[in-house]
């Protein structure tokens, strides 16, 4: 389960590096910056999906035990 979440939080960081590269990408011509608008919002929608998918994994691991919450002892 440990290398599921951090193998999604790589691509969720990623997904966000690739959407501002392409916020911040050359030149302003106007068939390339709809291009650009189109990728980074595609970037950006697979950042939000991958997010969702992320917590219903832990959700699911969870109600499945493969996870279990350790919180904080008492006491301390």
């Amino acid at each position: 389960m440990k290398i599921i979440a951090i193998v999604a939080f790589i691509a969720i960081i990623g997904s966000l590096a690739f959407a501002g590269f392409f916020l911040m990408r050359g030149d302003k011509s106007d068939d390339d910056d709809e291009r650009r608008s189109r990728n980074m919002a595609w970037s950006l929608a697979l950042r939000v999906g991958l997010s969702i998918a992320l917590f219903l994994l832990i959700l699911l691991a969870w109600k499945l035990g493969y996870i279990r919450p350790a919180g904080v002892p008492v006491g301390q």
